[in-house]
């Protein structure tokens, strides 16, 4: 990559670390760190879904995967928090393998593959339910133990930054797929895979490599997730409520592209927040608007919010040609 392929992410990254230096109250902070967790998942399901086209509906089995492991091994397997979140990242990454193994093997794509993920993780979700190790019902509760070993710290600033970290090398790797060859053989996977592989792409490895990276990267952001909130049951780690957050945010902010993830999960969850203070306590009112924006995305900017800039400046430049 180029120094003029950086200097995007460095300037984002250089604003968004400003920004808890600014005075910025307590539940303002935990409103970005949020935010940034589920805009890491979602720069996860972009990896799969936007630059190869394989669109999952059950990222929460690698979510899951993540968080639990890294609660777990921390919890009744003594391991440092470091050491357990690079398990937990590992191990996500691996679940994605065994099930895009298991899937593409098959040759499912499309809605078959959407449906085959989202049975995964309910699948992965009756059974931490249900086992005493993940806790059962009753869930886990990490010991609030402030260190940096613990990756629990007094400042709440330095555990944004360490999320912004995990997002910054998640926008790197992002920018990397857009230039590289191997992004190159999953956008061509993408479009059209049997001449893909007509060309002599092998269009398996390219998808399981994508799908390990994908899981990889939403593993990290379940692992954040636990550090951040202490506690963790099947119906958080599990739940549809990840998968349908990984999805949205690429597709609102520009699915297929480096930042879309992250301007989609800003403006997502900016406007739930808004919402939410408007219409005080009707219980869903964020997420009728959630359905509402992801409508009008589709009916009226298909490439989400970065392709109505990308729009505006080609509508720009053919008034100065035609000028």
């Amino acid at each position: 990559m180029s120094a003029r392929d950086l200097l995007p992410v460095i300037l984002a990254l250089a604003v968004l670390a400003a920004l808890p230096f600014l005075g910025l109250s307590g539940s303002v902070l935990n409103f970005l760190v949020t935010t940034l967790i589920i805009a890491l998942a979602g720069l996860g399901w972009n990896v799969l879904g936007g630059f190869g086209g394989q669109y999952s509906f059950g990222h929460a089995a690698f979510f899951g995967t993540g968080a639990y492991a890294t609660a777990i091994l921390q919890m009744k397997l003594g391991f440092n928090a470091w050491a357990a979140l690079g398990a937990g990242i590992g191990l996500g990454a691996l679940t994605g393998l065994a099930i895009g193994y298991l899937s593409f093997r098959a040759g499912l794509r499309g809605s078959y593959f959407a449906l085959v993920t989202l049975a995964f993780a309910e699948v992965f979700r009756i059974l931490a339910n249900s086992a005493d190790f993940t806790g059962g019902a009753a869930g886990l509760l990490l010991p609030l133990r402030p260190g940096l070993a613990t990756l629990q710290f007094a400042d709440r600033r330095f555990f944004y930054l360490l999320v912004l970290a995990f997002v910054g090398l998640a926008l790197l790797a992002s920018r990397w797929l857009e230039r590289s060859r191997f992004g190159a053989h999953l956008i061509a996977v993408r479009e059209n895979e049997e001449a893909a592989r007509a060309l002599g792409v092998d269009a398996l490895a390219v998808k399981l490599r994508a799908i390990a990276l994908s899981a990889a990267i939403t593993a990290a952001a379940g692992g954040l997730y636990v550090q951040s909130f202490l506690y963790l049951d099947a119906g958080v780690a599990y739940g549809t409520w990840i998968s349908v957050e990984a999805l949205l945010a690429p597709i609102v902010g520009g699915i297929g592209t480096a930042f879309g993830p992250l301007v989609g999960a800003l403006a997502l969850q900016g406007l739930g927040e808004v919402t939410k203070h408007l219409a005080g306590g009707i219980p869903g009112v964020d997420l009728v608007v959630f359905g509402a924006c992801l409508i009008a995305v589709i009916a009226f900017a298909p490439q989400g919010l970065l392709g109505l800039r990308r729009r505006r400046a080609r509508a720009e430049r053919a008034v100065t040609v035609g000028a």
